[in-house]
């Protein structure tokens, strides 16, 4: 899907998705129909999801974990898509550096660290090691509320 700047500036827009679709429309200077049209055709895409985000810190029992890992094979779009389904897994990344995979972790306390690599990332073959980061103080992070 091409991303031109009407589907940017829309995108923009949606950054408070309360705003009405007639809103962007007049701030644009296009239709009602077509913002309509575009946000449904970037959401069909999976460029574009509308979502409450919150700040992790604010949820009560709730802590964030960054975990590294490093895979034994370089199947890496297969593995952080394995990743991805885990319990408490909000976000998986494939990056450079000492790890393969970067994943966001939302854990509680009934469901800890303990519980997310025992009965979780022990699921998942060819991992050749994990590094724990807890998140003490995050700035400018939103994400999805993990149940």
């Amino acid at each position: 899907m091409k991303i031109d700047e009407i589907n940017i500036s829309i995108i923009n827009h949606l950054k408070d998705g309360r705003i009405s679709f007639k809103k962007i429309a007049d701030d644009l200077l296009v239709s009602e129909g077509t913002i309509r049209s575009r946000v449904k055709k970037l959401k069909e895409e999976g460029v574009l999801e509308i979502t409450g985000l919150v700040d992790p810190e604010a949820i009560p029992d709730k802590y964030l974990v960054m975990v590294g890992v490093k895979l034994k094979d370089m199947d890496l779009v297969a593995k952080g898509e394995e990743f991805s389904k885990l319990r408490g897994v909000t976000s998986v990344c494939v990056v450079t550096g000492r790890f393969d995979l970067i994943v966001m972790v939302m854990l509680k306390n009934k469901f800890g660290m303990l519980e997310f690599y025992t009965e979780e990332v022990s699921q998942i073959e060819n991992v050749r090691s994990v590094e724990t980061f807890v998140v003490y103080k995050s700035f400018n992070l939103k994400m999805p509320l993990a149940v």
